[in-house]
């Protein structure tokens, strides 16, 4: 019975939390101003080492309290630092996605192609435990991709996430009245099954989508017929056999990802590696996972957040969804 309370208690705080009331803010947001941090070398010349952790999204992610940015934000603020800093000669992206919306994902395509087209910089991608689907896909444009030795990467296709509560319905005796103009205006509604042809139309989307996807790699990687066959199964695969795929350049861990950088700017061994943050830490390093935009003390004292299967919107996405958290 309390564990019945808890739930109830936990639902109507996250319906009371998701209203439009006004929001108290116990700490400080992302709005001050981002920081260099050097987490080694002393030269002048630098590279910029950005994370890209968790599911890539261009909508803030709202937590109890608080509300952090999001995945496009973060990177695109960054981006724009570095351009005015002349003395960054590369930028180091660090990989731990199962991807994310198809839309997000194409912005960060975008403004990285964009980025390096303009300033010249390097690019370079280092995966750790998974970079699927639409973290592959932003790394796309980079000039050396390298996955740690455990790395999942792979599942280079689409999906079209929906919920279906008419057999909910049923049970509880519910139905809706729809009044339309135009026969497909319903179309997608999660009150009744999609007929054949609107399973059709949305099939043709999702075909459409996935051989973009596709496209890019063919443009990018340039694999082989056997390769592309292989990859356009949309499987995962281990860094191995996205070596031999194609898909990645190198099988190495971070340190060595960041020494390779280096050589490919042309920079010398005491080039300083610098990260852009709000908080300062002591013995920073590589792995500090720290986001730009929710660090330190601006972590709220509560903070309660969906699992992340639940955060998931009905729409398109470029997902690996065995790798969506389900606990917290």
């Amino acid at each position: 019975m309390q564990k019945h309370y808890l739930i109830i208690a936990l639902f109507v705080l996250i319906l009371v939390t998701a209203c439009g009331g006004p929001r108290i803010k116990l700490f400080s947001d992302a709005g001050e101003p981002l920081k260099e941090f050097t987490l080694e070398g002393r030269g002048s010349d630098k590279i910029l080492l950005i994370p890209m952790h968790g599911i890539i999204i261009d909508t803030p992610k709202e937590r109890f309290l608080a509300q952090s940015q999001s995945m496009v934000d973060k990177v695109v603020s960054q981006l724009n630092k570095a351009e005015k800093d002349d003395r960054i000669k590369a930028v180091l992206f660090e990989i731990n996605s199962p991807g994310g919306t198809i839309t997000a994902s194409d912005i960060l395509y975008h403004e990285i192609s964009s980025f390096k087209e303009r300033t010249g910089k390097k690019i370079a991608v280092s995966m750790m435990d998974i970079a699927t689907s639409g973290a592959y896909y932003v790394s796309l444009p980079a000039d050396m991709i390298t996955a740690h030795p455990t790395t999942v990467t792979g599942s280079i296709g689409v999906l079209f996430l929906q919920p279906k509560i008419t057999g909910l319905m049923e049970k509880i005796g519910l139905s809706v009245d729809v009044k339309k103009f135009g026969k497909n205006k319903d179309m997608g509604t999660p009150f009744r099954d999609s007929s054949e042809e609107e399973q059709r139309f949305m099939q043709k989307s999702v075909d459409d989508m996935g051989e973009r996807f596709i496209r890019l790699v063919q443009k990018h990687r340039k694999p082989n017929q056997h390769a592309l066959a292989e990859i356009s199964t949309a499987r995962v695969f281990l860094a191995d056999e996205a070596l031999k795929l194609g898909l990645v350049d190198k099988v190495c861990y971070l340190s060595d990802a960041v020494r390779e950088t280096k050589q490919l700017a042309g920079l010398p061994a005491d080039a300083r590696v610098v990260v852009y943050r709000r908080t300062e830490f002591p013995d920073d390093n590589y792995y500090n996972a720290s986001s730009a935009a929710s660090e330190g003390l601006n972590i709220p004292a509560v903070n309660i957040e969906l699992p992340e299967i639940f955060v998931l919107k009905t729409g398109f996405y470029y997902l690996w969804p065995g790798a969506i958290s389900v606990e917290r």
